[in-house]
C-alpha cells in the first residue's frame, strides 16, 4: 500500500491557554516542526502568531523558522498560511516573498466561503460571527502563485462544495501539480473557542457514511488526500483508522486537536505512526511524500 503522509499542523490559532504546547515563537516552531518530523510527520503547516503581519514582516517571520527546521532536515516539506485582512495582493505577498527563497514546497489553498462563529447558547452562533471568504477570484489568483512558483496545492475542504470546486478545476487542468486535498470532518468543540458542544461550522460530523460520502467524490481524482477534525481528535475519532485503511492520509496537530489532556505535537503525531504499524501501512518519509503527491518541487 502507498506509505502514509502525516501532516502535522503544529499551531494554527490555538492559543497556549488552551495548550501550553503550542509553539508561536520562530524559535519554538522550529524545534516542534523538528521533533514532528523523527516522529513521522512530512508536511509541516504553520501560522504566525499573527495574521494580520503581512508582506515582508510576515515573510521574514516565517523564513526565520523555515532556514532552521530546513538547515536540520534539508526534505521538510513546509507550508504556510495566508494572511488575514488587507488586499488580496498583501494578504498573499508573504507567500511568494517565501516561495523565493526556495524553502517551501507548498502553499494553501482554500476553494470555498463559510460562515463561521465563536459558540453561543444551546449550539448557536455566538457574539463573533463572521464570513471566510474565498472567492472564485482569490481561488484564481492564488492558482497563478502556485503555478508560477511550483507550489503544491494544500487544500482544505470545509465541506462538499469546497470539494466540487477543487474538482472541477482540477477537470478543467487549472489546479497546479502536487495537492494534498484534506477532508475536514467537524469535531466536538467549536474550532474558535474550543467549546465542547458549541456551534459547528465544518459540515460533516466524522462518522463512517459522510467519510464514505467523501471518497466517493473523489473516486478517480488521482489526487492525494488525507483526513483531518478541526475541533477534535481525529485519531480517537476513528477517521484516521478508515482512512489508513481506504488509502488516504492523516493530518493532525494542535490547530486541530480538541480532547481532554495536553499532548505535544509530536505525540499525536506518533499516535498515527503507531496506528499505521498496527494496521500495516508504512509511514512515508519526506522524499516519498514529495513523489506521492507529484511535487514540482521535489
Amino acid at each position: 500500500m502507498t506509505p502514509l503522509i502525516i501532516e502535522a499542523a503544529i499551531n494554527g490559532s490555538t492559543p497556549r491557554s488552551h495548550n501550553p504546547h503550542v509553539p508561536k515563537t520562530p524559535g519554538q516552531v522550529a524545534a516542534d516542526a523538528v521533533a514532528c518530523i523523527d516522529a513521522g510527520a512530512t508536511v509541516i503547516h504553520t501560522h504566525l502568531e499573527k495574521l494580520t503581519v503581512l508582506g515582508r514582516p510576515a515573510a521574514d517571520e516565517y523564513l526565520e523558522a523555515y532556514r532552521a527546521i530546513i538547515a536540520m532536515r534539508p526534505d521538510a516539506i513546509l507550508c504556510p498560511t495566508a494572511g488575514a485582512g488587507g488586499t488580496l495582493q498583501e494578504r498573499w505577498q508573504h507567500t511568494e516573498l517565501i516561495a523565493e527563497s526556495s524553502l517551501i514546497k507548498m502553499s494553501v489553498l482554500d476553494p470555498g466561503s463559510v460562515n463561521i462563529a465563536n459558540s453561543g447558547d444551546n449550539g448557536l452562533p455566538g457574539s463573533f460571527r463572521g464570513v471566510y471568504a474565498v472567492p472564485f477570484e482569490e481561488i484564481e489568483y492564488l492558482i497563478d502563485i502556485l503555478g508560477r512558483h511550483r507550489l503544491g496545492p494544500s487544500i482544505a475542504i470545509y465541506d462538499p462544495s469546497y470539494l466540487q470546486t477543487t474538482l472541477a478545476y482540477h477537470k478543467a487542468g487549472r489546479l497546479p501539480p502536487g495537492a494534498l486535498v484534506k477532508l475536514y470532518f467537524a469535531g466536538e468543540y467549536n474550532f474558535l473557542d474550543f467549546v465542547k458542544g458549541g456551534f459547528k461550522f465544518f459540515s460533516l460530523n466524522p462518522t463512517r457514511k459522510a467519510f464514505d460520502a467523501y471518497v466517493e467524490m473523489m473516486e478517480g481524482s488521482g489526487l492525494a488526500w488525507s483526513v483531518a477534525i478541526p475541533g477534535g481528535d481525529v485519531t480517537a475519532s476513528g477517521i484516521a483508522r478508515m482512512a489508513i485503511e481506504q488509502g488516504g492520509h492523516v493530518r493532525v496537530g494542535l490547530e486541530d486537536h480538541a480532547a481532554d489532556g495536553k499532548p505535544t505535537n509530536a505525540q499525536l503525531v506518533a499516535e498515527v505512526v503507531a496506528l499505521a504499524g498496527e494496521l500495516g501501512r508504512p509511514v512515508a518519509d519526506s522524499r516519498t511524500a514529495a513523489q506521492i503527491m507529484g511535487l514540482p518541487r521535489q
